[in-house]
């Protein structure tokens, strides 16, 4: 017999602890009862208190709360064989970081919204690797392709404009996301990219990016974050103050979603363009997109493994748990035998 959970075992140790509260309930019953009856009386008045089944209704739940231990343990003994097949596909996240980003028109502001929706949708992975790219003026591998969404979660959260050079570059994002692909001899039909950002380029270099994904089989889904009339991005002093960007000339700096060239980027793979409005992200949309491709199996096998057997100890934790309901502290009154002449 082995345990999944040994740790649990440790709450043995509190039995003694269980027992001098017994201990302490039954002295403290005695002494209440001794406020309406004088100590010489009360043996007297109790005869039918059975002590010994005293003993035993706190022996039952003494032993019942040993085998809760133990079933928290989760014991198991026994073994089968367990057939496993993991199908997935290979998904980089491509991340805008740029000062853009902490425009307001999506509340808390573009950055925040992405990350939440980013934590939500991993949660609905299975099986699917992720990797992630941070990017601005320049692009970063922040995480590369792993089952590991908890370590993609808390690198995300990190995340803030400032990072990388100001800028905002999709074709870098684009081509360092191929090469993570490359890197890991995966790139093809069961690569992906979803890339979100305000779209704020206004060069060529992206959708050239995206061809060259294409050429290697590699899907890209857009999705556009932000108001499409432009708003002021937000920035703090050194006083902690919030004020507005603005440029060399005092005028305030506005943002807006550049969708074009989401469109064409998304367009150039075979891709999906989506626009994040202030209700709705869109990236649930994404995940039952790509739900429906086709599946690379990573890995298969067969995996034994122990059978749990804490069942049994929960039976007879309920078992002992009603038998000690069940047993009255007092005994059954005996019968005095009737005389002839009686």
């Amino acid at each position: 017999m082995r345990f999944a959970s040994p740790e649990f075992l440790w709450g043995l140790f509190s039995l003694p602890l269980f027992a001098l509260l017994f201990l302490y309930a039954f002295h403290r019953r005695k002494r209440l009862s001794a406020r309406f009856v004088s100590l010489p009386m009360l043996p007297k008045l109790s005869t039918s208190v059975s002590l010994w089944r005293r003993v035993l209704k706190m022996s039952l739940l003494l032993l019942a709360i040993a085998l809760l231990w133990v079933a928290l343990a989760r014991p198991q003994w026994g073994r089968k064989m367990e057939y496993y097949e993991r199908k997935g596909l290979d998904l980089v996240l491509l991340q805008d970081i740029s000062l853009s980003m902490l425009a307001e028109d999506v509340k808390p502001n573009r950055l925040v919204r992405s990350r939440h929706e980013i934590a939500a949708f991993l949660e609905s992975l299975k099986g699917d690797r992720v990797g992630l790219v941070a990017f601005s003026g320049e692009a970063q591998v922040m995480v590369p392709l792993t089952l590991d969404y908890g370590t993609v979660q808390m690198i995300l959260k990190e995340l803030s404009p400032g990072w990388l050079m100001p800028g905002t570059n999709l074709a870098a994002a684009i081509e360092k996301g191929i090469q993570m692909f490359q890197g890991a001899g995966n790139a093809g039909k069961y690569s992906v990219m979803i890339l979100m950002t305000d779209g704020e380029e206004h060069d060529a270099q992206a959708v050239e990016a995206a061809r060259k994904a294409n050429e290697l089989g590699i899907r890209i889904y857009t999705i556009g974050i932000g108001s499409r009339e432009g708003v002021p991005i937000p920035e703090k002093t050194k006083n902690g103050e919030i004020t507005y960007k603005k440029d060399r000339y005092g005028n305030i700096v506005t943002t807006r979603l550049e969708e074009p060239t989401l469109q064409a980027i998304a367009g150039a793979t075979g891709g999906l363009y989506y626009y994040a409005n202030p209700g709705e992200f869109q990236l649930q949309k994404v995940l039952t997109e790509i739900a429906a491709l086709e599946k690379k199996e990573h890995s298969s096998g067969q995996l034994e493994t122990y059978q749990d057997r804490y069942q049994i100890f929960l039976v007879c934790v309920l078992a002992l748990l009603l038998s000690e309901l069940l047993i009255s502290e007092r005994s059954r009154p005996r019968k005095k035998n009737a005389g002839r002449f009686e």
